[in-house]
């Protein structure tokens, strides 16, 4: 995980350059594994908004651009208890009430099995700036007009929705 300074600039590690010529092959090694483990995959990720509108964003260490934070629910997991795993895994954030579904969303750029399901998050606590680890290289809170250049579409698309409050699509991007 990467920190952020109180200004909201993320800072972190350098990404490997390695993850720009693998990362390819990772996503399908990957995705290929979890079609005979599991018949559809399931995500979560949550748009975690400041009391400014800032936006939490993570980086990862094997995937490029900027992305809201979640993963996937895990067997015998609620979809929540995914969310509230993956928010304290990547960004040290606590919910602090129920958070709002915007929408769940088909992502057949990463498989024609893969859904995610969306939260808005207002409500929460986060005890200090993540530290990087091997998963999440960097993070930060970001105002909308200022997100990073490798912001990911659906991410972009994720968060417009939300601030301008724009009906959600039936696809991640």
């Amino acid at each position: 995980m990467g920190p952020s300074d109180v200004s909201g600039v993320a800072v972190g590690m350098t990404n490997p350059g390695w993850r720009a010529r693998f990362e390819p092959a990772l996503r399908r090694v990957f995705h290929l594994y979890w079609r005979f483990a599991r018949g559809m995959t399931f995500g979560v990720r949550g748009v975690v908004l400041d009391s400014e509108d800032r936006v939490f964003l993570v980086k990862h260490s094997y995937v490029s651009g900027w992305h809201l934070p979640g993963g996937g629910v895990e067997v015998g997991e609620t979809v929540e208890d995914s969310l509230r795993r993956e928010l304290i895994e990547e960004g040290r954030i606590a919910l602090e009430g129920p958070p709002q579904l915007h929408g769940i969303f088909f992502n057949r750029h990463v498989s024609r099995r893969d859904h995610v399901a969306v939260f808005v998050i207002r409500r929460f606590s986060q005890d200090r700036a993540p530290d990087p680890n091997r998963e999440i290289v960097a993070s930060g809170f970001f105002h909308a007009s200022a997100l990073p250049p490798e912001t990911t579409a659906g991410t972009r698309l994720r968060i417009a929705e939300v601030l301008e409050g724009r009906p959600p699509g039936a696809a991640w991007s």
